[in-house]
């Protein structure tokens, strides 16, 4: 990946997936994270908000990218969530999706929805 595009995975048809960069389907859609003054900072309390939702393993790291793993706890179901930074803008978009199965739930909507309050 060129981490000077935005390169974030598109949503399958399927509803176990959200997208800040997602334009065509409301049921996918979820808004950007955002952050104020430092990026260090910001990816600082990103990194502790992610360690505080529970069972994330980081999984590739650069200037723009993340890319982090949630295991569910019983069934060790596996949902990929990739972060974007924007450094023009103070946005960090956001993906999150299921690897397996067709419905999460809400399960990745809310996982991110526990990120974005965590930072704050």
């Amino acid at each position: 990946m060129n981490d000077k595009m935005v390169a974030l995975s598109p949503c399958p048809s399927s509803p176990n997936c959200v997208s800040s960069l997602e334009t065509e389907e409301a049921k996918h859609r979820i808004q950007p994270l955002t952050w104020s003054g430092d990026l260090a900072h910001a990816k600082a309390r990103l990194r502790q908000a992610i360690v505080a939702a529970g069972n994330a393993t980081f999984v590739r790291e650069t200037d723009t990218y993340w890319k982090v793993e949630f295991r569910s706890r019983f069934f060790r179901f596996v949902d990929d969530v990739e972060f974007w930074f924007d450094h023009k803008t103070n946005i960090i978009h956001v993906r999150s999706a299921s690897r397996l199965g067709y419905s999460d739930f809400g399960v990745n909507r809310k996982r991110i929805e526990k990120i974005r309050s965590l930072m704050r």
